[in-house]
């Protein structure tokens, strides 16, 4: 080939640009992107679109649904505006769902990265430690540690995050397990690289597309933990969530079901999207398991 004909080649795609054309190959993964956004953008115009304090009274209690302009989707028992009450519990919704997902990757990718690397004593030592958590349901523990630190959303993130890092923990070993021998690692090995230096910049770079992937999950296992608390009446009361909403309305689920039924949908709706990004993602960062 000459160097005319090279030249005149078109460049090829970004590594992003390849990635987003397997992605939107998906509908189903294209449709909890779309959902996604939205849950975004409810969050970040919370304040625009509802201004005030979503937990202040906002006309008569249990109006329905369409019937006065001010409160679109109703008010509770308590007066408080359902629109402003979904706008504002995205907020919480993502902000439980994110940063308790970075902690469980982060307390996940430290103990599989040890586990996996290094093998012997310090891989049945942490294995121990992991199995000794799944023993316990996660629900059960996310109860005694809400129960000790308190409910305030900060301890809930937290004790969210704590209950959540076993499976990606042993989703990291698993992959380190595979790498830790290639033969880029001995190479780099062989050059004087330091252990440290072999886990974050030439292992953990090629184990990220599952962990990533997984993160998906995790985040709609949080909202939905979040979720739980607080109909059990354990989440946090200074703040609007979805469910705080639904543990409050299923006092008057016959008579009012709206109060539950539409941040239920909510949630519901969330997971799914979450759960549609984690397919999509799947199938743009592992395609050949897709044709397997």
């Amino acid at each position: 080939m000459t160097t005319l004909d090279t030249d005149l080649r078109p460049p090829e795609p970004s590594r992003l640009v390849v990635l987003w054309q397997r992605y939107r190959r998906n509908r189903a993964a294209l449709l909890g992107l779309f959902l996604f956004v939205i849950v975004v953008l409810m969050a970040l115009t919370a304040g625009l679109v509802a201004p005030g304090d979503p937990l202040g009274r906002a006309g008569e209690p249990l109006t329905a649904p369409f019937v006065d302009a001010a409160t679109p989707l109703g008010t509770d028992q308590l007066g408080r505006d359902i629109f402003a009450g979904l706008f504002y519990g995205a907020r919480i919704s993502l902000l439980v769902g994110v940063v308790a997902t970075l902690i469980s990757i982060a307390i996940g990718i430290v103990i599989g990265a040890l586990s996996g690397y290094f093998g012997g004593w310090v891989d049945d030592v942490l294995m121990r430690i992991t199995e000794a958590f799944q023993t316990i349901p996660n629900f059960v523990l996310l109860l005694t540690l809400v129960a000790i630190l308190g409910s305030r959303i900060e301890w809930i993130t937290l004790a969210i995050g704590i209950v959540s890092w076993t499976a990606p923990a042993r989703m990291v070993r698993a992959e380190f397990m595979s790498l830790r021998n290639r033969e880029f690692v001995d190479a780099a090995r062989n050059l004087g690289v330091s252990n440290t230096a072999l886990i974050f910049r030439e292992i953990l770079p090629n184990a990220l597309p599952p962990i990533i992937v997984y993160a998906s999950v995790i985040m709609a296992l949080s909202i939905l933990l979040e979720s739980a608390l607080a109909f059990l009446g354990l989440g946090d009361p200074n703040y609007a969530s979805w469910g705080n909403m639904i543990g409050q309305g299923r006092a008057v689920l016959r008579t009012a079901w709206y109060c539950a039924a539409i941040p239920g949908i909510a949630i519901v709706l969330t997971v799914l999207s979450f759960s549609l990004l984690g397919e999509g993602l799947n199938d743009a960062l592992n395609p050949r398991q897709k044709q397997t």
